[in-house]
C-alpha cells in the first residue's frame, strides 16, 4: 500500500502533470486541446498523460480518431488544495516574519 501512495506522490511531483490535471478539472479534453492550452509539445503531453493514466489519476476513451482524457480520481484535487493551503499559510508566515524583522532593523 505504501508503494502505491509513494507512486501517486511521485506522479504529482511534476509541474506539467499538475497543469494537465488543472486543465482537466474543468472537463474532458483531447490531447490537442491540452497541447494548445498548455503550450507544450504533443509528445510531451502524451507522455505525461500516460503516466497520469498508469497512476489511475486520469481516464481515457476513444471518440473517433481522438483520445479524450478526463479525471478518474477527483480526490487528487482535495489533496492539491490541502497542499496549496498549507504552502500559502507557510509562505504568509515566512513573509510576516521577514516583514517584522525588516521593521525592527529600521
Amino acid at each position: 500500500m505504501m508503494e502505491l501512495v509513494a507512486r501517486r506522490f511521485r506522479t504529482l511531483g511534476e509541474p506539467l502533470r499538475l497543469r494537465i490535471l488543472q486543465q482537466l478539472e474543468a472537463g474532458e479534453k483531447t490531447v490537442g486541446e491540452l497541447v494548445d492550452a498548455l503550450d507544450a509539445g504533443q509528445p510531451n503531453i502524451s507522455k505525461h498523460l500516460g503516466i497520469l493514466y498508469d497512476a489511475g489519476l486520469v481516464g481515457r476513451r476513444r471518440e473517433g480518431n481522438a483520445m479524450i482524457y478526463g479525471i478518474n480520481d477527483p480526490m487528487v484535487f482535495r489533496l492539491c488544495d490541502l497542499v496549496c493551503r498549507s504552502e500559502t499559510k507557510r509562505s504568509k508566515a515566512a513573509f510576516e516574519a521577514l516583514n517584522g524583522r525588516t521593521k525592527v532593523k529600521r
